[in-house]
């Protein structure tokens, strides 16, 4: 019975994938000299629009690594992808000092963005894309701020839903409202 439990919860696991974003080394200096210990910054995705970050800290790295993707599996998020390639909008994301800009690119573009924001969009199965990073590098900030970002990022079809309208009235409104714009 334990057996087939751990075989389940290994084919779970093995529909996510994780990418080790960073990890930061501590000392503490005692008695006998100094004491390490680590902590670890994991996002874990399904490359089909779900994707989580999560931070772990041990001792040692397999332990920190480990805390951190179990971590990340329990505050996953669900991103809605156009065509499920790119993002739907462009949008802007921020966390502390931490500011990112998510663009949408047309097919064949490929992930343009920095390390820790291209491990998120490489997990949650973005293929086009293009971001960038300002103000901190810091790699907690820039996976937060991407993070908000991804949060503010809307379907079509929910805002539909939210104006009581019909999806393909939004679609032709959008239509409409760039050739009034050229015209002018």
């Amino acid at each position: 019975m334990a057996r087939k439990d751990n075989r389940d919860r290994e084919e779970r696991d093995s529909e996510f994938v994780d990418k080790l974003v960073h990890i930061n080394r501590v000392a503490k200096v005692v008695k006998g000299g100094r004491r390490f210990g680590f902590a670890a910054l994991v996002v874990v995705g399904d490359q089909k629009g779900r994707v989580g970050f999560g931070h772990g800290k041990a001792r040692e790295v397999p332990e920190a690594i480990r805390k951190a993707t179990d971590s990340a599996k329990r505050a996953m998020i669900r991103v809605n992808l156009r065509d499920g390639r790119t993002l739907h909008h462009d949008v802007n994301g921020h966390h502390g000092a931490g500011k990112v800009v998510l663009r949408s690119a047309p097919a064949g573009t490929g992930i343009i963005a920095g390390g820790p924001m291209r491990a998120v969009f490489e997990t949650l199965g973005v293929q086009d894309v293009v971001a960038k990073s300002i103000g901190s590098s810091n790699p907690y900030n820039m996976v937060r701020a991407t993070f908000n970002a991804l949060k503010h990022q809307d379907s079509p079809r929910s805002v539909a839903a939210r104006r009581n309208i019909k999806v393909s009235t939004l679609q032709s409104r959008r239509i409409g409202g760039d050739a009034e714009a050229a015209a002018d």
